[in-house]
């Protein structure tokens, strides 16, 4: 019968991590439960949605816990329910207590409420990997590459593949993430510092948003482990699980021409602040598309919205070379291209008005490149 006391702001964050995994509305109704495991080592919180799972694990020795077992055991809790409950509780020290027929006590201050749980062999076991020869990953990084590609992945199930991003480790240190939802496309590759062994996978892009959400920057750096249908990412307290996407990824290398015709260079923000003035009466009409105008060393945006009205607007920019094109394309795109860049100013290269234009940053700091597929207007 588990008995603890906790402090309760640090036990509510570790429940809130937890949560992230657990849906409300699951198709395996048990899964919207928190599994709670105490032993003499301390606390293991365990929540899943079938597709992602986090372990969370609360130390004993753990200074700012304030942890203190009494006795161990293991429960299943109803999580939003439960976790509402310790939000709600008046005191710093929460002392939870198990009695008979999987019920639990908690107390804090003058407050005594009386929950009842679900045994805890109702809950499906994750499955084991092997910790071995893992691959390690700057945190910073590891989001940086996240906030960089899973945007430009598809939220179309009619290809389940495209909804994930495409990771691949070669020669045991080339890194590269791919998303692409047909429409375009973001590409990030990189050296890394430690070897590892080579894979290819598909991680869900939800996965990857929840992953960054849960690992702070405050963590230093993340272990990588893989097998044929899940990843790990583990820290000394966090393990997270995603399922892989099954499936071949298109080779998207073959979009990547190094050929152009015209090579403009502006102002990230300069550029996104018109797009995104474009985007507001573009938004209101049937196709949605800017017209982008290289014309006598002049760049103009244009929309011309039937319903809502117009929009002539001349682009500053660092430089320009080529010919003079006239491209359609969905602004959405661009501004969300735009949004992930770091780099202050934007080199955009076009081949044709029909074929796909590509940005990357301006001070080639980074080896990333997107890709845009136009619209074809009459």
């Amino acid at each position: 019968m588990i008995q603890f006391s906790i402090n309760k702001t640090f036990f509510l964050q570790a429940l809130t991590i937890t949560k992230r995994a657990i849906s409300s509305k699951n198709a395996i109704p048990i899964l919207s439960s928190l599994k709670l495991e105490v032993s003499a080592e301390g606390i293991t919180l365990t929540g899943s949605n079938g597709q992602i799972s986090i372990e969370h694990a609360i130390h004993q020795d753990n200074e700012n816990a304030g942890l203190l077992i009494t006795s161990p055991g293991s429960i299943l809790l109803e999580a939003n329910f439960f976790i509402n409950i310790v939000s709600s509780l008046p005191d710093v020290t929460l002392d939870f207590q198990e009695i008979e027929h999987h019920q639990v006590v908690l107390k804090s201050g003058k407050s005594e409420i009386t929950l009842k749980g679900k045994d805890v062999d109702q809950y499906p076991r994750l499955q084991e990997m092997t910790a071995k020869n893992p691959l390690t990953f700057d945190t910073k990084l590891l989001k940086t590459l996240i906030s960089e590609t899973a945007f430009a992945a598809s939220t179309q199930e009619s290809r389940p593949i495209l909804t994930g991003v495409h990771f691949v480790l070669t020669n045991q240190k080339e890194f590269k993430a791919v998303a692409t939802d047909s429409h375009r496309m973001s590409q990030r590759q990189l050296t890394l510092d430690k070897a590892g062994d080579d894979f290819d996978v598909v991680l869900p892009s939800r996965s990857l948003r929840e992953l960054s959400a849960v690992f702070t920057e405050d963590i230093e750096s993340i272990e990588v482990f893989f097998s044929a249908n899940q990843m790990l990412f583990r820290t000394d307290n966090i393990s997270f699980y995603t399922r892989l996407l099954e499936g071949t990824y298109p080779d998207t290398d073959r979009l990547l021409i190094a050929d152009f015709e015209t090579e403009l260079i502006c102002r990230t923000t300069t550029l996104r602040s018109a797009m995104e003035r474009a985007f507001l009466v573009s938004n209101a009409s049937q196709n949605g598309t800017v017209k982008l105008e290289i014309r006598n060393q002049l760049v103009t945006a244009h929309v011309n919205s039937p319903e809502v009205g117009k929009v002539n607007e001349e682009i500053d920019t660092e430089g320009l070379t080529g010919g003079d094109l006239t491209i359609s394309f969905n602004p959405t795109y661009l501004i969300e291209a735009l949004k992930a860049l770091k780099s202050e100013t934007v080199k955009i290269r076009f081949i044709s008005p029909v074929r796909p234009f590509t940005l990357t940053p301006g001070d080639d700091s980074e080896n990333f490149i997107q890709l845009i597929t136009p619209v074809r207007t009459n």
